[in-house]
């Protein structure tokens, strides 16, 4: 069979990125989310930073004092410290995930920053052709929305994703079928997605630290040091022959919404209004991810942060509004505490599905 075409796609920096536009900060000047860095003096670790502060060493989960002191903030430095905005980055993911899903055969968000297309079919199995959309996307989003992407192009998830690392930021990477060996040689095992550093260490240990001395391994000698599923899948890998399955149900395995009110509520009907239009945005969703849920969920946070969170299952998997909105109401109903505050309320749907077909009824009674 011919090799499908799969492409990843990486937001570069997504929520430093997402923060310079809101606050329109200069990208050249180094940008750090986290925590409050007090002078400093503060406790915490950063959360993120752009490229500029990363020439600096700073990096996720970096105390924000050794930030500070690789970078400091004025007076004594240029680095602009922030807290990260709430909200921002889900809108912005969206306006992303839009474009990006409108050229696709198959689609599925596998982050709120990254996403792999199957584009087989909607390239005419042309790889050149896929390169071209690669470009075009690329500067589709950063024209319309600002954001820098990096894409990776290739047969399997693996190779996509490893591709879309290779020129960050803003960087397009194709391994084709026939470049497997060359892509590999000498390619340290660490970049693999899946190989931890306690993996690493290991094969490091038989002198193992490239995949192209693990080709030379061999899967049986290799499955006497780890194990025999892991010395089969790192062969696959460097064969090729991994997953290339897109689908949304993959890296998601819910769809859910939750608003917290701005002050805590003892209206009833006003927190049963709001689950409803969660119930509706939720199923909205769902119908334009095409599956369907067997399980729904409402949550309730009360005053003090107190949090449950009560489920009901249904035979058959279902995407219709109206008995969910049931099923919503009705968990709500027997379960809410009514003289207690509600501080939040949320509802999910699991157990995803994409059925070929769909009941259209159900007895909620049954």
């Amino acid at each position: 069979m011919a090799s499908r075409i799969l492409i990843h796609c990486d937001l570069d920096a997504f929520f430093a990125a997402v923060e310079t536009l809101h606050h329109n900060l200069d990208p050249e000047v180094p940008l750090i989310l986290g925590s409050d860095p007090k002078g400093g003096k503060g406790r915490g670790i950063v959360s993120t930073c752009n490229y500029a502060a990363r020439k600096y060493g700073i990096r996720s989960a970096m105390p924000i004092t050794e930030a500070w002191r690789r970078c400091p903030g004025p007076p004594y430095g240029n680095g602009h410290y922030l807290k990260s905005t709430r909200g921002l980055y889900s809108r912005a993911s969206r306006k992303v995930m839009k474009i990006l899903a409108e050229h696709a055969d198959r689609f599925e968000q596998a982050s709120i920053d990254e996403a792999y297309l199957d584009v087989t079919d909607y390239c005419d199995e042309d790889w050149d052709k896929a390169l071209a959309l690669t470009q075009n996307l690329q500067k589709k989003i950063l024209d319309e929305l600002g954001l820098s992407t990096s894409f990776g192009i290739g047969p399997t998830r693996i190779l996509a994703k490893m591709g879309s690392e290779e020129n960050k930021p803003a960087g397009i990477h194709r391994t084709l079928p026939d470049q497997l060996v060359t892509f590999f040689d000498g390619r340290s095992v660490r970049e693999v997605p899946g190989i931890g550093p306690k993996t690493a260490t290991r094969l490091a240990e038989w002198g193992i630290s490239t995949m192209s001395e693990a080709a030379e391994f061999g899967e049986i000698a290799l499955a006497r040091f780890t194990s025999e599923r892991f010395a089969s899948w790192i062969i696959r890998v460097i064969e090729g022959e991994t997953s290339d399955d897109i689908s949304p149900l993959r890296s998601r395995k819910s769809v859910g919404k939750e608003h917290t009110f701005e002050y805590d509520q003892t209206d009833s009907e006003h927190v049963l209004d709001q689950l409803s239009l969660l119930v509706s945005k939720v199923m909205k969703r769902a119908k334009e991810m095409n599956v369907a849920g067997r399980l729904g969920e409402v949550k309730i946070r009360y005053q003090g942060f107190e949090t449950h969170t009560h489920g009901r299952s249904i035979p058959v998997a279902m995407d219709d509004e109206t008995v969910f909105m049931r099923l919503a109401h009705g968990l709500f109903a027997e379960h809410v505490d009514l003289d207690r505050p509600i501080r939040l309320v949320g509802f999910r749907l699991g157990n995803l599905e994409m059925p070929l077909t769909r009941q259209s009824t159900l007895d909620l009674d049954e």
